[in-house]
This record gives C-alpha cells, sequence and structure tokens, in this order.
C-alpha cells in the first residue's frame, strides 16, 4: 500500500484556477442571515466556541475541507493533499458590525470578504461569522473556491452543515488523521504513469464495444461542433463587459416563488424562463440608462447546466456544462419578451450544447496544465457572453444552525476577465434570493441593477396577471398587488 494519498483535479476544477489573477476571484460565496435564537450569548454577542465546536464535529463529512493545493512538477498539474497543520479557527472567523448593523453595512462587508483571495498554501475555504446585526439576528459568510464545488454539490455542503430540526443532535468530532503526502518525485511519476495508460483504458473499451464507441464518437462530433460554433460567436461590447479590477460591490433582493410561479402558469415556460426573462428586461432598461440602444445589441448569458448524475450528489469538484443564451432585450414588449426567451430555451433544450462543452472539459483532463493556461489567458481577450446568470435549486423547507433558523441566503458568483457582473440565484423556503456581485468601478450604479431588475419583474407578473384575466396588461397594472417585497438597500451597496 503506497504512504501517501492524494486526489487528482478535473481539467474543469483547475481552470478556476488558472482563470484567477490579482483580479479575478474565483471563489463562490453567499450571505446568510439567522435569527441568533440559543446561540446569542447574555451579552448580547454569538457563542463563537459553541459554532466552532459544531463545525469540528461534521467536517469529517465533508474531507475536502482539510486539503490543500500540491503541484505535479514540470506538468503543474495541481492535486488535492491532506493539511498536516489543518486550524480551524483560520478558516472559521469571528467579527462584528458596529451595533445595530444594518443590511447595507452588511453588504459592504460580505463585498470586502468577497474581494479578498484564497491562501492557496491552506485549504480553500473561509466562513465569517457576523454578530451585531439589527433584529436579534447574525450573518454567516461562506467563501469557497470554485475548483472544489459548483453550484449543486454546494447545496449538498449546505445540508450537512445545517439541519431540518432545531433539536439536531450534536456530534462528536472523529480524530483527524492526515494521509501521507507525496514526494515531488512521486507526483511526477504517477503522472507520467496516468498519461500512459490513459489511452489503453479507451483501447479496452473500443475492443469491448466498438459499435457503441462509434456511435457514441458521432454523437460527440455533432455536439462538439455545435459548442464550438456558438463559442467562437463574440456577443457585442457593453458597459458591464470591461476589464474588472480587484474590488467588489454586492447586492440583493428577495422574490417570493408562488409570484414567479403566477407567470410561468400565466404564460407557460418554466421558473428559468421566468428567471432569463426578469433579467432580460432588467438589462434593457439598465443599458438604456447608460445611454446604449439596447436594440443594436447581440446579449448573451452563460447559464451553467448541472450534469452531475443523483449518484454524484455529495461529491465535491465541478459537473457543471452551460447553455449560451442570447436575450432579447432589444424587445420593448414583456410578453413576446418572455415568449423569446421560452423558444431559446426550448431549442438549447433539444440541442447538444450542454453534451458539447461536458465533451470539452473531459478532453482537457488531457491537456497539459501549461497549456490550460494558455488557453486561460487567451479567454481574457473575448468571452463568448456578457453575463453569467446561475439559478441553484436549494432546500424548501427552513434550515437551522444549532437551533437559529437561516432567514436568508444571497449567493455570490465569481467575476474574471471582462465580467463586471454576475448573477446567482437560490431558492430557499418559498423564497427566491437574488445575489448581484460586481466590479466596484465598472458598476458603480449596482443599486440601478436591482431596481430595474424590479420593475422588470412587476411588468413581467402584470402582464401574467392581464394574460390570466384576459385583458391587455395596462388595464391591471393599476391594481396589482407588489410583486416584490423591496429588501433592497437604496443607495449604493
Amino acid at each position: 500500500m503506497a504512504r501517501y494519498a492524494y486526489d487528482r483535479l478535473s481539467a474543469l476544477d483547475n481552470s478556476f484556477l488558472m482563470f484567477e489573477d490579482g483580479c479575478s476571484h474565483m471563489h463562490v460565496a453567499s450571505t446568510a442571515t439567522f435569527d441568533a435564537g440559543p446561540l446569542a450569548t447574555p451579552d448580547g454577542g454569538l457563542d463563537i466556541e459553541r459554532i466552532r465546536e459544531f463545525i469540528a464535529g461534521r467536517l469529517h463529512r465533508i474531507p475536502r475541507y482539510r486539503q490543500k493545493l500540491a503541484w505535479v512538477p514540470v506538468e503543474n498539474q495541481p492535486v488535492w493533499v491532506d493539511d498536516e497543520r489543518f486550524n480551524l479557527a483560520y478558516h472559521v472567523r469571528h467579527t462584528s458590525l458596529p451595533k445595530p448593523g444594518d443590511d447595507r453595512q452588511l453588504k459592504r462587508l460580505s463585498a470586502r470578504i468577497a474581494s479578498q483571495q484564497l491562501d492557496r498554501g491552506k485549504p480553500l475555504w473561509e466562513v465569517w461569522f457576523v454578530e451585531g446585526l439589527e433584529g436579534n439576528r447574525f450573518a454567516m459568510i461562506s467563501k469557497v473556491h470554485h475548483c472544489m464545488v459548483d453550484g449543486v454539490s454546494g447545496v449538498d455542503l449546505l445540508e450537512v452543515l445545517l439541519d431540518v430540526r432545531p433539536d439536531a443532535p450534536r456530534e462528536e468530532a472523529p480524530l483527524y488523521i492526515p494521509r501521507g503526502v507525496p514526494s515531488a518525485y512521486e507526483l511526477l511519476r504517477d503522472e507520467i504513469l496516468d498519461r500512459v495508460t490513459a489511452p489503453l483504458q479507451v483501447l479496452g473499451r473500443v475492443l469491448r464495444d466498438p459499435r457503441g464507441v462509434v456511435e457514441d464518437v458521432v454523437e460527440s462530433v455533432k455536439a462538439l461542433g455545435e459548442t464550438v460554433f456558438e463559442g467562437m460567436k463574440l456577443p457585442s461590447e457593453t458597459p458591464v463587459n470591461q476589464e474588472i479590477g480587484p474590488y467588489r460591490r454586492f447586492d440583493w433582493v428577495t422574490f417570493d416563488v408562488e409570484q414567479v410561479k403566477e407567470v410561468k402558469n400565466a404564460l407557460g415556460g418554466s421558473l428559468n424562463d421566468v428567471v432569463l426573462a426578469t433579467v432580460a428586461g432588467a438589462m434593457r432598461r439598465f443599458l438604456a440608462r447608460r445611454r446604449v440602444d439596447p436594440g443594436a445589441l447581440t446579449f448573451r448569458v452563460m447559464v451553467p447546466v448541472s450534469v452531475r448524475s443523483t449518484s454524484e450528489r455529495g461529491t465535491l469538484g465541478n459537473k457543471v456544462a452551460a447553455w449560451m443564451a442570447d436575450l432579447p432585450i432589444g424587445e420593448p414588449d414583456a410578453t413576446r419578451r418572455y415568449a423569446r426567451v421560452c423558444e431559446t430555451t426550448s431549442r438549447l433544450k433539444h440541442s447538444k450544447q450542454a453534451m458539447g462543452a461536458e465533451i470539452l472539459t473531459r478532453v482537457t483532463d488531457w491537456t497539459p496544465s501549461t497549456l490550460l493556461a494558455l488557453g486561460a489567458r487567451l479567454a481574457h481577450r473575448g468571452l463568448p457572453f456578457n453575463l453569467v446568470v446561475t439559478n441553484v435549486p436549494g432546500p424548501q423547507v427552513p434550515l437551522y444552525l444549532l437551533g437559529a433558523r437561516m432567514q436568508e441566503i444571497y449567493p455570490l458568483v465569481p467575476l474574471f476577465a471582462r465580467l463586471g457582473l454576475g448573477i446567482a440565484l437560490f431558492s430557499y423556503a418559498g423564497r427566491l434570493h437574488w445575489g448581484f456581485n460586481a466590479d466596484w468601478d465598472v458598476v458603480p450604479d449596482l443599486h440601478d441593477v436591482v431596481r430595474v431588475l424590479e420593475e422588470s419583474f412587476a411588468e413581467l407578473h402584470a402582464a401574467a396577471l392581464a394574460a390570466r384575466g384576459g385583458q391587455r396588461p395596462g388595464e391591471r397594472r393599476a391594481v396589482m398587488r407588489d410583486p416584490v417585497p423591496l429588501q433592497v438597500a437604496r443607495g449604493p451597496a
């Protein structure tokens, strides 16, 4: 038996390391608020030691959180090795806002934490617990490098740390015994062996099932062709697609899922169609405020699509592909704009784009890290999309941390290259939580993005009510109830 153990990063996981530089911080994050409840101390603080003990008792379920990066010599291929000096107190941090802290202060703190890169010499995650929030609340700001998790696996990790019952039993922390770390020579030797044996594994499959291999190859070639063709078509330049800096703004808003469903039920399509149509209307308004004609633009969003199988739930690493969807931001009518979004997503569902993207990630597993790094640098010169919009379904029941109920959770998608704005959504307990991450200088008016998104959804909701009532949208807007609980702090985030 080998005296050491390690896990190789996939090419997709490695790409998130390659994209990172002084201005692109490739970690996913979220800000959640809780009722302090049983975690409040007599002086109004937060019982951080009890929280650390609780996390220590569950950390063995997610062993990647005790691993750090090492690199194969020459190849520069990253691998995961156990951290012999793991210190939980470094990763689980405690801070406070000046009492009584409000949501605007929390957004500023979240953005500042998101602006700081993770230390690659340690396990790539942090959780900040923030006391001092008004209303007897505290916040949990989590930050995990994208090379460790995608959105769906992140949900599984959330469910490891939180409970559906307020009285869930506490677990004793098992003894942590780190596995041996390979030497540089051992890493290089293993990498060479993997390179030699990989083609033999492919040959073995060809010999076992030649017809199936041929069919897979034909299907894969079609999917790759479609994906590459879409990727070669560059969208228009917009004010949000500029070189980004290292500083971030973070803002959020919450919708009622039932109101989103009202739009879907009245106009057809899916919840994701409602999301994309709302974004389309918002970007139309926002770009017009920036004195840009939305009708003259090709505006494309990248929509991550999970390819994680049921058997892979709870595993770390990334299992995602992507859709490239053109949004009809030039269409002034909300109903027609929604119909065009539905047509686009229907076409994508029957296309092979996601399959082609997944194949590309598998092919790059055989690509040396030096070539991947070159590809990452080239991608900075021209991305085939203007905006990332990721929508992750979360648990629809309340969750608790040691009896403290989670009220809200707002996700943050990383920015890189010339992406000055990213939108992430997370559904939880009947609410749809939108998180807006923006470059500090490229989108100084992030609060306007949130405001026009509310306006866009209000317009779409009015159209849905009118369609359901058999009237034109304008005849129902005057009596429409407020479609969005206005929880956005006005002024800069």
